[in-house]
């Protein structure tokens, strides 16, 4: 997540299924400490409103207790009521209570300045009325019968607010304290989770370089990561052994077959000068054999040209460098152009190399390289194409181009026809050349420090174009006629 690499893949949705291993860490330590928050939370709310309830309600009783134990009611011989005590409004009250007097058959006798309707006495005790706690006590007479009652009462409405408030804060509490979990599960997970990231970040840079030569640190504590980095690196381990033992028997194999090759062209070369020999000897009156002379020349000769296409790839592969001196690559165009005019069958062929290029290198791969890319030419166009071959300097390197207006190659095409073995669909392609002629063109490139590709050319059709750098022995002039890619 980046500038790390993102931990979802590009354009797939933020399941809780694919998120890192340190969120999901996080999230299962933060789940359960809400879960715990909230049981410990509920019971914390609960009990603490219950008390704070109940402390409200024994300070109402104990008050209304209190004024009755001060206050009497005496029924005089006229037949009223007398209070004996202080005055209500002496006594000293919240200014949210209400107090209230009755006689012994629930009449109201007196009151306190602006108390609240607490409705009639009902037994002696404690009650909710009309969002108000309501205390009634019993008041004796002098000689102990019931002479009447007082009320007592309290709005719930403070005791209400200061439960909102234990709920509030149980609430916030429940919050930082999941936030807080949330917020060390995560470091918790990181730092578990570090040693595998650098695991990552070098399984990364193997698999980028490709390169399992490349060590796994070595594990810092003796746990399951630690366990971990020890398979990888025993892992690594068996494929550089595998990768330097398969690198090993392909480096034999391309030395046998270069060596092969190179042995096959001694016996082919006197097969071939045998044949000639035959061919010569025999007279004109004997035309089967001649003919089987010639079929026989001709397989010889597609063999020799075989073991040459081999011998040169099989060198290319086996790191072997042919031997190299100065040559003029416009001179080698040149020649090249020349041996190939005869088997142009109708098309023309136009030639840019004028000026000398001179260069470092091989002059008969060089040479090869260019026939094979008029070859192609020859092959792969119709009659009546225009084939140009151009050989210059350019930019501090050497360049070849072989352009043609033929009906060119299909970009799905232009970056393996340089394979081996590859040919197009038509009926040319499949039944001439041996499928290594470009595959040449490249090994010859790369040999000399070159690129080999292939683009389209202004008349539309290939523009096969090579590029040879740092093989230069003097800087050359550049040269004009080149059918550039369009």
């Amino acid at each position: 997540m980046e500038t790390r690499r993102r931990h979802s893949l590009p354009g797939r949705p933020l399941r809780p299924g694919t998120w890192p291993v340190r969120w999901r860490l996080a999230l299962a330590s933060a789940g359960l400490t809400l879960a715990i928050l909230l049981v410990f939370g509920a019971m914390v709310g609960h009990f603490a409103g219950q008390r704070v309830r109940d402390d409200f309600d024994r300070e109402v009783r104990d008050a209304a207790q209190t004024i009755a134990s001060e206050l009497s009611v005496v029924e005089t011989a006229t037949g009223t009521y007398l209070i004996r005590g202080p005055g209500l409004d002496d006594v000293v009250l919240p200014n949210d209570a209400s107090v209230r007097i009755f006689d012994a058959y629930g009449d109201l006798l007196d009151q306190s300045t602006g108390a609240a309707d607490l409705g009639p006495p009902v037994g002696v005790g404690i009650r909710d009325y009309l969002r108000m706690t309501v205390a009634t006590e019993s008041l004796d007479g002098p000689n102990g019968a019931l002479s009447g009652y007082v009320q007592y009462a309290r709005s719930e409405a403070p005791v209400g607010s200061t439960i909102a408030r234990i709920w509030l804060l149980v609430a916030v509490g429940v919050f930082a304290g999941t936030l807080l979990a949330s917020l060390a599960g995560l470091a918790i997970a990181e730092r578990a989770m570090r040693p595998v990231a650098s695991l990552t970040a070098k399984a990364r840079e193997v698999a980028a370089t490709r390169d399992p030569s490349r060590h796994i640190p070595p594990p810092q504590a003796d746990d399951e990561v630690g366990e971990l980095a020890r398979t990888l690196e025993q892992m690594l381990r068996s494929l550089d052994a595998a990768r330097t033992e398969r690198e090993e028997a392909m480096q034999r194999q391309r030395e046998f077959v270069a060596d092969a090759s190179h042995e096959l062209r001694t016996p082919l070369t006197s097969v071939l000068a045998n044949l000639e020999l035959l061919e010569t000897s025999l007279g004109p009156d004997d035309s089967e054999r001649r003919e089987a002379v010639a079929s026989a020349l001709r397989s010889s000769k597609r063999m020799t040209n075989l073991v040459g296409d081999l011998l040169l790839l099989a060198r290319a592969d086996a790191g072997r460098e042919a031997e190299r001196g100065p040559c003029d690559l416009a001179k080698i165009a040149r020649n090249a152009s020349t041996e190939m005019d005869p088997v142009f069958d109708g098309r023309t062929l136009s030639v840019d190399a004028s000026s000398p290029v001179s260069i470092e290198g091989n002059s008969e791969e060089l040479h090869r390289m260019i026939v094979n890319l008029l070859d192609n030419a020859i092959q792969h166009t119709p009659p009546d194409t225009h084939v140009h071959l151009c050989a210059k300097s350019e930019n501090g390197g050497a360049l070849v181009e072989v352009a043609d207006d033929g009906p060119g190659i299909p970009k799905e095409m232009r970056d393996e026809v340089f394979d081996r073995f590859v040919r197009g669909t038509g009926s040319a392609d499949r039944s001439s050349g041996t499928g290594l002629g470009l595959a040449i063109v490249r090994a010859v490139a790369k040999s000399h420090g070159g690129t080999a590709e292939v683009v389209q050319s202004k008349p539309g059709g290939a523009l096969f174009r090579v590029q040879l750098r740092g093989v230069f022995l003097r800087p050359q002039p550049q040269s004009e006629g080149s059918w550039a890619g369009a």
